[in-house]
């Protein structure tokens, strides 16, 4: 059978193919997605990384119904159409995530053995925040995933997991190229 490191591997390679595909507003990012997800569920497991494991099964979820909403949220031509949040939708966001944040980091340090509950959940709570926006076509998921990447950076090299921090580097760097790249498509969009 394959080894853990095997797998991350797998997972890795499946995590690349995913976000270049989201740059370029392909449906194709999701069979990636979905895989990578899978792979990473189990991973994480086995790290005692709670958080980023229960999250991956929530990443699952959400991309499932991403695929719809992407699907539907095409122009005639098949284009993407790139949304904002407004300031509102901003302040919403940000509540949202900070509260999750604080019950789950609580929740994972209080109840579980997890490695490092707080920056756990302080990753699970940015990426749950970001793949939802992301799923729903808005600009600023890049913003939530740049955040994200840097802190999962650290902690995966805390956790030995190197191919994985090697992974959310390249991240960050496509995340940064994804938000330039959705924030042109939005301008040209919008009259």
């Amino acid at each position: 059978m394959f080894g853990t490191r095997t797998i991350e591997i797998a997972a890795s390679l499946c995590g690349l193919a995913n976000v270049v595909l989201i740059i370029r507003r392909s449906l194709w990012n999701y069979p990636f997605g979905l895989v990578m997800v899978t792979l990473y569920a189990w991973i994480f497991y086995d790290a005692k990384l709670y958080s980023d494991a229960l999250l991956q099964v929530l990443f699952f979820v959400i991309q499932v119904f991403g695929l719809w909403w992407w699907i539907s949220g095409r122009t005639a031509t098949g284009a993407l159409i790139v949304l904002r949040l407004s300031a509102r939708q901003w302040r919403q966001v940000l509540a949202a995530t900070a509260l999750g944040v604080a019950l789950w980091g609580w929740a994972m340090a209080e109840l579980t053995d997890a490695a490092l509950p707080w920056w756990d959940a302080a990753i699970a709570g940015l990426s749950l925040a970001a793949q939802v926006l992301l799923s729903r076509r808005y600009l600023e998921n890049w913003i939530f995933w740049i955040a994200v990447d840097v802190l999962a950076i650290g902690v995966y090299l805390a956790k030995d997991l190197q191919p994985t921090a090697v992974l959310y580097t390249l991240f960050l760097g496509l995340a940064i190229k994804g938000l330039a790249d959705w924030r042109a498509t939005w301008r040209k969009q919008t009259p």
